[in-house]
Formats: structure tokens, sequence, C-alpha cells
């Protein structure tokens, strides 16, 4: 399988420097229209693919981002592998503001999003045990040290539903009882829609704070997050820079940890009880095993 390279970029991160015939692409999907356009380029000798998750602008709340099309089209235009950047919190002294966490796992808090492109009519359920690609997020941290970074190899991400940030009781409790090291609001159902696509999926969390259960630093504020995003920007772009040179755009045959082969055992619906039209949307994310 060839590399295609497809960046999801929150909060700070809106372009990607060096791309060769850049083209904004308008993608069509079963499940609405994506965020934005997708920028399409070339890094080097790789496809590149990258979709503002909320939107020039910043149009959407982590609540409205349209997640199930942003993967769909995503997956519809050729990517393989997946790299979400994203602004976050930490509950970590360590995990300071400015460094990037890899993240390795999860603990989803949303509850106002559609979280499976299958349901009544088809119905398939993945492992996300491991819900993350090792080497694709190896790859995310020799970049990011390259671009100059303080890199954190895993970290467990409490996704909230947001928009409002955590109150201190809420703080306290990810931190000390669940044992969350970062806290963001998009990565969910995110990282777990990709998985369902047969994505290969990284998650690279950008530090901009320490939530509100730092007894130094005060309650959450906007503003200094947009002062750490502007310095995080920049080595972000870096970061995703370097990639296409570290994945390689041979053909690397299937992924060693199975992303690409998720729904291998996954769907339980019989074919003559699936629902015709479930299945008709599922043609981009499913098609191989459908």
């Amino acid at each position: 399988m060839t590399s295609y390279l497809g960046v999801i970029g929150g909060s700070g991160l809106y372009q990607i420097d060096g791309l060769q015939h850049p083209e904004w692409v308008t993608v069509d999907t079963p499940w609405g229209a994506p965020s934005d356009q997708i920028l399409t380029g070339m890094l080097g000798d790789t496809y590149m693919a990258f979709l503002p998750r909320h939107g020039r602008g910043h149009v959407h709340s982590p609540s409205t981002v349209p997640y199930r099309a942003n993967i769909d089209a995503l997956k519809r235009i050729g990517a393989t592998d997946i790299v979400s950047v994203s602004a976050c919190g930490s509950f970590r002294e360590d995990m300071a503001p400015g460094d990037f966490v890899i993240v390795d796992q999860f603990i989803d808090r949303t509850f106002a999003r559609e979280k499976s492109f299958f349901g009544q009519g088809c119905v398939a359920h993945v492992s996300v045990a491991h819900p993350t690609c090792p080497r694709l997020g190896a790859a995310c941290a020799e970049a990011a040290r390259a671009a100059g970074v303080t890199v954190h190899d895993s970290g467990t991400y409490l996704a909230m539903e947001g928009p409002q940030f955590s109150t201190l009781a809420e703080s306290k409790m990810y931190r000390d009882s669940w044992g969350a090291d970062v806290i963001g609001m998009t990565n969910m159902p995110e990282a777990k829609l990709a998985r369902e696509a047969e994505l290969c999926y990284a998650s690279v969390a950008m530090i901009t704070d320490y939530d509100s259960w730092h007894p130094d630093h005060g309650e959450v504020d906007v503003t200094q997050i947009i002062a750490t995003l502007l310095g995080n920007a920049g080595k972000a772009r870096d970061m995703v820079a370097r990639l296409p040179a570290l994945l390689g755009s041979e053909d690397r045959g299937p992924c060693q940890h199975g992303c690409d082969r998720a729904l291998e055992h996954a769907i339980l619906t019989a074919p003559d009880a699936r629902d015709p039209a479930l299945v008709a949307r599922l043609d981009a994310v499913a098609g191989r095993v459908l």
C-alpha cells in the first residue's frame, strides 16, 4: 500500500508549509459535508491532504464538527494515514505548555456526537483497545523532535464534550482518580471513526495550558491558549513537513498493527439482512469488506 497522508488540523494549524501543486477540492460524502474543502498536493513524493477540523475561520465548535464526513472524505480521496493535530490542556507538571504528546489512549466523555458509521441494518464492532497506530505515532514523535519540540511518547487523552472548559472538581478527578494526562474536545469520536474506516491514525496533542487543577496557574484563559497556540503552530507545520521523508512514498505493505484490516471480522449483520441504503453509504469506509 502506498502512503497517502491526511492531516486534520485543529486550533492553530490551518495550513501546510511547502505543499506543491496545492488545490482546495470539494468532497461530497453520504454523511454530509466535511468541515471544509480539503487542501490537496504533494510533499516531496508523498500525496497529502489537509482538512481544517473547525473549518477555515474556526466556524465549528467541538460538538458540531462533522466527524463522520471528515473521515469519510479523507478515506474517499485516498488517504491511508491520518495525523490528527489538536490543542489540549495538561494534567501533568512535566507535560508543559508548548510540549507535544503522542496520544496512545483515550477516555471518551463526549455524548452529543454520532460515534459510528454503522448501526441498524449493518452492525459492526471494531476493537479500539489500542486506538492509535504505533508506526505513525513514532514517525510523528521523531518529526516533532527534529522540529525542536519537547515530545512525550505516550499519554491518555480525556475527551470532553465542551465547549466549556472543565470545572476544578472535574479537572482534579480526571487527573488524580482517572489517570488522564491531557484533556481536549475533538479526538473523539474521530479516532474511533478512523479505526472503523481502516485508517492508520495518530494523535499529536499540542499542550497550551494546565487546565484548572494547577494551583499556580488558575483557570483556563482563552487569551493564554491563543498565545501558546501561535508558538505551537509553526512547530506543528515543521513536524508535518518532515513526515513524508519518515513515512516514505513506496509501497509499505499491510499495516503491521492491523489498522487497515480492522473490519476483517467486525461486521455481524448477515449479508441478506443488511440495509442496502446503509451499505451504499459505507462504500468508501467499508467497501473493502462489503
